[in-house]
């Protein structure tokens, strides 16, 4: 039988690309791969649903599944960072802990992104800051971002502003006209066409002047875990409508793909630490001494407390007008993995 030949967008993960290029197979599928940052692959799958398969942001994943966007998830989460680690602040500020960002200039690539959900959730839950206390600035534009497919508006209460075109949030950081910006992600020498910090950078500002939220991602990576049990996502992976209810088998066996995509990359992790690292193996070592063995657990099982919160944060937060269940959002063959 001829394998159902599957058009599959995503941006390169180490865990997933043994099935993007083959090594590894999903059942009766010929994976046909696209590769895209992933702000571009969301607009692009928001706007058109382009591609079968695709990388989702888990944020406007459940605005558009409320808006009624014809996709179906897997619970398979490719990445998971400490996203409000990577918020820097200005030191002029006068910021010397997270609960002093009250009152302050927070800028945020996009408000419904889903970094920006865990920042916020994190800040309010842990550290005493509601958004309702700071005022937030988005940099991208209205007709270059998700919320604009998706038909964003403030949520009512909320001190909201759009960062000028003639700025980005790095120049706007760096000299002193946000009080802090989420400004490190892994993405920035891999910059995306909807932002504007890697064109205008901030060039001849004093970058002395900016210094990290959490200078110790490692401590406050456990003290997090330790409270929440769980390391935050912010993609999945959707299937378009029409294909999961002409194949609904896709799920099963695409689930299977990239359960075995990940255990491939396991085999080699410690392999792979370029030797330049040093410590490499070591941090290897207190990673999973700090989140367990599977810091990327796949499914729906492992994964409920997380999926909880994050519907929970985004409801909070006024993206979703309603709370939809677990079980509503992912495809029916994956719910028991």
């Amino acid at each position: 039988m001829a394998k159902l030949r599957l058009n599959f967008i995503s941006a390169f993960n180490e865990r997933v690309e043994p099935l993007m290029q083959g090594i590894v197979q999903a059942e009766a599928i010929e994976i046909v791969p696209t590769y895209s940052h992933p702000s571009e692959t969301f607009l692009r799958q928001l706007r058109d649903l382009e591609f079968p398969v695709g990388e989702m942001s888990m944020s406007s994943y459940l605005i558009a599944r409320e808006r009624g966007l014809d996709m179906i998830a897997l619970p398979v989460f490719p990445s998971r960072r400490l996203f409000h680690t990577e918020l820097s602040y200005h030191i002029d500020s006068g910021i010397k802990k997270p609960e002093d960002i009250i009152g302050k200039r927070i800028g945020v690539s996009e408000y419904q992104q889903t970094a920006a959900l865990w920042q916020r959730g994190i800040l309010d839950h842990d550290f005493g800051v509601s958004q309702y206390k700071v005022h937030w600035y988005m940099e991208r534009t209205e007709d270059m971002s998700h919320g604009g497919v998706t038909g964003f508006t403030p949520p009512e209460g909320i001190s909201f502003q759009r960062v000028p075109p003639d700025k980005s949030l790095a120049s706007m950081l760096v000299n002193h006209e946000l009080d802090v910006a989420a400004i490190n992600s892994p993405w920035k020498n891999a910059p995306s066409q909807l932002g504007r910090s890697h064109q205008i950078t901030g060039a001849g500002g004093d970058w002395s002047k900016v210094k990290l939220l959490f200078p110790d991602r490692i401590a406050e990576g456990k003290r997090f875990f330790d409270k929440w049990g769980f390391l935050p996502v912010n993609h999945a992976y959707t299937i378009r409508g029409d294909i999961y209810r002409k194949h609904p088998w896709v799920a099963f066996n695409l689930y299977s793909g990239f359960v075995k995509a990940k255990e491939h990359f396991n085999a080699k992790l410690v392999d792979s630490i370029p030797s330049g690292l040093f410590f490499g193996k070591e941090y290897l070592t207190k990673t999973q001494e700090i989140f367990g063995s599977d810091p990327f657990p796949y499914g729906v099982k492992a994964n409920r407390k997380l999926l909880e919160t994050l519907v929970d944060f985004s409801h909070e937060q006024g993206l979703i007008t309603k709370k939809p269940r677990i079980e509503e959002l992912f495809a029916a063959s994956t719910l028991d993995l």
